[in-house]
């Protein structure tokens, strides 16, 4: 048997996936240490962000190699504007290279020098780039986006908390929040792509070869990233290169769906849907009307499914924008998203259940009759459950509907329909709520619908009334019939 694992220990290791090689995939979690590959197990497969072609293996190989430079190694090299301009490009490309050294910033003590030439020749290139003080030549832009960046940026992300700790059940909310050790260079490398991609002096044309759609799912991958200050700067990356290259807009629209369905339906853990929806929220704000059947079949497939997971309250907030958007850009779809809200309506979770109710009074302020009119029946009855929660703050935000004047509009002409589905809810509340604040506005919203129409609120409680009988005669019949069993039972015995 020993000799068996010995000899199984000799094979041959086969030819790594391209997608081994850590291009900030998170969620292959692939780090490359020369010729070694190490795999979390725990992460799953990305959204195909960590392909890279065998240039670009050969590259991250051949770097790595030299990543931690030997002490001294690294020369200061003069500022741009004081050598001749016929050699800043040479030099540009010098500082390119000073820049794709990697170092240990857990160890603060180690390449202190190093790391200060770097952060501050980093600062030079943003100031350049930024002042357009010198027109960088193809070559040199090759040099800086499609090396220089990647090698510090896609990397491998650290596993998250709740894969350190092995504890699957802590809440994402609750996990301590985990800031990346080389951000002083990492900011800068990250504006420095930033300046880039804005400047004026960028051609679209030229920039679009390096920036390509394989840089964009790395870029995409790196949304996993626990920092908010990297988020925070690959959210304005993204959204300037969404609206500066018109060719990948599809494609980055498509790729954001692909994390989106991998979050609801597998993981329901992500850090940066809420990001992700901000960058939607300004592309669906610029949608063309009448709107095309991709963006809503994106609406169905995948905006409306994100108030299933867990973890709604991290990005409640910028999804509830996008919904809203959606329905101010095209009335006709306050029911689909009225009845989509209903579909993922929680049972036992009360705090989501507030949210999810004031989606619903932004949603309602941007509906018009006739949409209202398809959903009002399933809606409402679902308030007058939410009215009768023994939660005081889902009772409460229910009531604070009728606070809204276009929404005791939409009521006031549909009342005939309204009334009867909510009145035993309203009577159920005066008569046995435990909260007082629930009871008080109870009563408005009874005194509202009473002065709306007094004869409909007449009947409903003539109706209210007689099936209260109705219920008292049968519980007394049940009663008498248990009365007869015990009875029978006795005389049996």
């Amino acid at each position: 048997m020993l000799n068996k694992i010995i000899k199984r220990g000799h094979k041959k290791v086969p030819k790594s996936d391209p997608s081994d090689f850590g291009s900030g995939n998170r969620s292959s979690g692939s780090v490359s240490t020369s010729n070694v590959v190490v795999n979390h197990a725990s992460r799953g497969t990305g959204t195909g962000a960590g392909m890279m072609n065998n240039s670009t293996q050969q590259t991250v190989m051949s770097s790595s190699a030299a990543a931690v430079p030997a002490p001294g190694t690294i020369e200061n090299l003069p500022l741009l504007k004081d050598v001749p301009m016929a050699e800043r490009q040479n030099l540009f490309l010098r500082k390119l290279q000073v820049c794709c050294y990697q170092f240990d910033f857990n160890d603060t003590m180690k390449f202190v020098r190093e790391k200060e030439i770097k952060r501050q020749t980093l600062v030079e290139l943003v100031d350049c780039i930024q002042s357009g003080a010198i027109k960088i030549t193809e070559t040199n832009q090759e040099e800086m986006v499609k090396k220089m960046i990647p090698l510090n940026i896609f990397r491998c992300l650290p596993p998250a908390s709740h894969e350190n700790t092995g504890s699957e059940n802590v809440e994402p909310e609750e996990e301590e929040q985990y800031l990346e050790p080389s951000w002083p260079h990492l900011q800068l490398v990250y504006e420095l792509l930033l300046r880039y991609i804005v400047s004026s002096d960028t051609d679209t044309k030229v920039a679009k070869r390096f920036i390509d759609h394989s840089f964009v799912l790395k870029l995409l991958d790196l949304f996993e990233s626990e920092d908010p200050r990297e988020r925070e700067y690959l959210k304005t990356i993204l959204h300037r290169i969404y609206g500066k290259f018109m060719v990948h807009r599809p494609f980055i629209r498509k790729a954001i769906n692909n994390i989106f369905y991998r979050f609801i339906y597998e993981t329901e853990r992500h850090s940066g849907i809420g990001e992700l929806l901000e960058i939607l929220g300004s592309i669906i704000n610029g949608f063309a009307l009448p709107m095309k059947e991709e963006h809503k079949l994106f609406l169905v497939r995948a905006l409306i499914p994100l108030h299933k997971p867990k973890p709604i309250a991290m990005y409640h907030q910028q999804l509830s924008y996008c919904i809203v958007q959606f329905v101010e850009k095209d009335y006709k779809l306050a029911d689909t998203v009225i009845r989509g809200l209903l579909k993922y309506w929680p049972v036992t979770n009360c705090q989501k259940e507030v949210l999810f109710l004031g989606e619903l009074e932004e949603v309602l302020e941007a509906t018009q009759a006739a949409e209202f009119q398809r959903c009002m029946v399933p809606l409402f009855r679902q308030i007058a459950r939410c009215l009768n929660s023994p939660h005081f703050q889902v009772a409460e935000r229910a009531l604070f509907l009728w606070n809204n004047e276009h929404i005791v509009g939409l009521i006031a002409q549909n009342r005939n329909v309204i009334l009867p589905i909510i009145f035993e809810a309203l009577e159920k509340n005066i008569r046995s709520h435990w909260n007082q604040a629930v009871h008080g506005l109870t009563v408005n919203v009874r005194k509202m619908f009473l002065e709306m129409d007094a004869d409909l609120f007449e009947d409903c409680q003539k109706q209210y009334a007689e099936k209260a009988a109705r219920a008292t005669e049968l519980e007394k019949q049940r009663e008498l019939r248990w009365k007869r069993l015990a009875a029978a039972a006795s005389q049996g015995g």
